[in-house]
């Protein structure tokens, strides 16, 4: 059953935060993930929820999410994300 990432990222230095851009798709990938979403424009619809910058991964199950963020190679993008940025993530299995 395929699994989603929602990430809500609040960017403080978006030029810092390209190395991240450019080299955690290819991390993503090698996990079967892939982007859905990666920040844009969007519409608030109903509700209070104002999100900064949304990236949507759409990942083969939810084993899958928890491989490609526990990945070595990812580890350091990760540490890097986390100095630069806020981020609220859920994880949540999709319909078989």
């Amino acid at each position: 059953m395929p699994a989603y990432l929602i990430a809500d990222v609040a960017l403080t230095d978006a030029a810092a935060y390209e190395p991240y851009k450019a080299a955690v798709p290819a991390i993503v990938a090698r996990h079967g993930g892939e982007y859905l979403v990666r920040g844009g424009d969007f519409e608030i619809i109903e509700g209070t929820w104002t999100p900064t910058r949304l990236v949507l991964f759409r990942f083969p199950n939810r084993a899958a999410i928890h491989a490609f963020l526990d990945d070595p190679d990812y580890a350091p993008f990760k540490a890097l994300r986390l100095r630069l940025a806020t981020t609220d993530s859920v994880a949540v299995d999709g319909v078989a």
